[in-house]
């Protein structure tokens, strides 16, 4: 008897979204190297959290593959690309990566609805939800950005950008991140 609960379809774009957390992952594990290089530890931290939240998305996904009855495709991972060319833009960066999440979520949504297969249909409410506060999150940042001077921003605006990016309640020290708390 056939166990497996996804079709072809949901089952390939559900492995799909796991390799783009992945790639998130790598992308903000990338930036927050970058911005530690360039002394800003408070974004650094904040971009090492996101990163394993976003390995922890993956592991989500991997996890309703395999309930489902699914196959896990493991597969490589592209290169984050080029660091920023400052803070301005690696907060841009942040967020095209966010909404491009978004838009990839958007679809297994609809596939799942076009399927009529509840189960992943539900599964997927989590992460329209999460994408609403990652969204959110990544705009506050560009709104600081802009009040700061944009790509202009001056070192001791973004010193005290620095900080308060360490001291957001989103980012607490990345070491005490956990699968169940990212």
């Amino acid at each position: 008897m056939n166990t497996n609960r996804l079709s072809k379809k949901l089952n390939d774009a559900l492995n799909a979204q796991m390799t783009n957390e992945a790639h998130a992952s790598q992308i903000y594990l990338s930036f927050g190297s970058w911005a530690s290089e360039k002394g800003y530890d408070g974004i650094a931290n904040f971009l090492f959290r996101h990163a394993e939240e976003e390995r922890n998305h993956m592991m989500k996904f991997i996890e309703y593959i395999l309930e489902r009855g699914g196959k896990v495709k493991i597969t490589a991972i592209a290169a984050p690309g080029p660091d920023p060319a400052n803070v301005n833009d690696c907060f841009e960066k942040f967020l095209k990566a966010e909404i491009d999440n978004t838009n990839e979520i958007y679809k297994i949504v609809k596939l799942s609805f076009d399927e009529q297969d509840w189960a992943t249909w539900n599964f997927m409410q989590w992460f329209v939800k999460e994408q609403i506060e990652e969204e959110t999150l990544a705009l506050n940042l560009m709104s600081k950005m802009k009040i700061a001077g944009g790509e202009h921003a001056k070192d001791d605006a973004l010193y005290l950008i620095d900080k308060e990016v360490a001291g957001m309640d989103d980012a607490k020290s990345a070491e005490a991140a956990t699968a169940a708390n990212p």
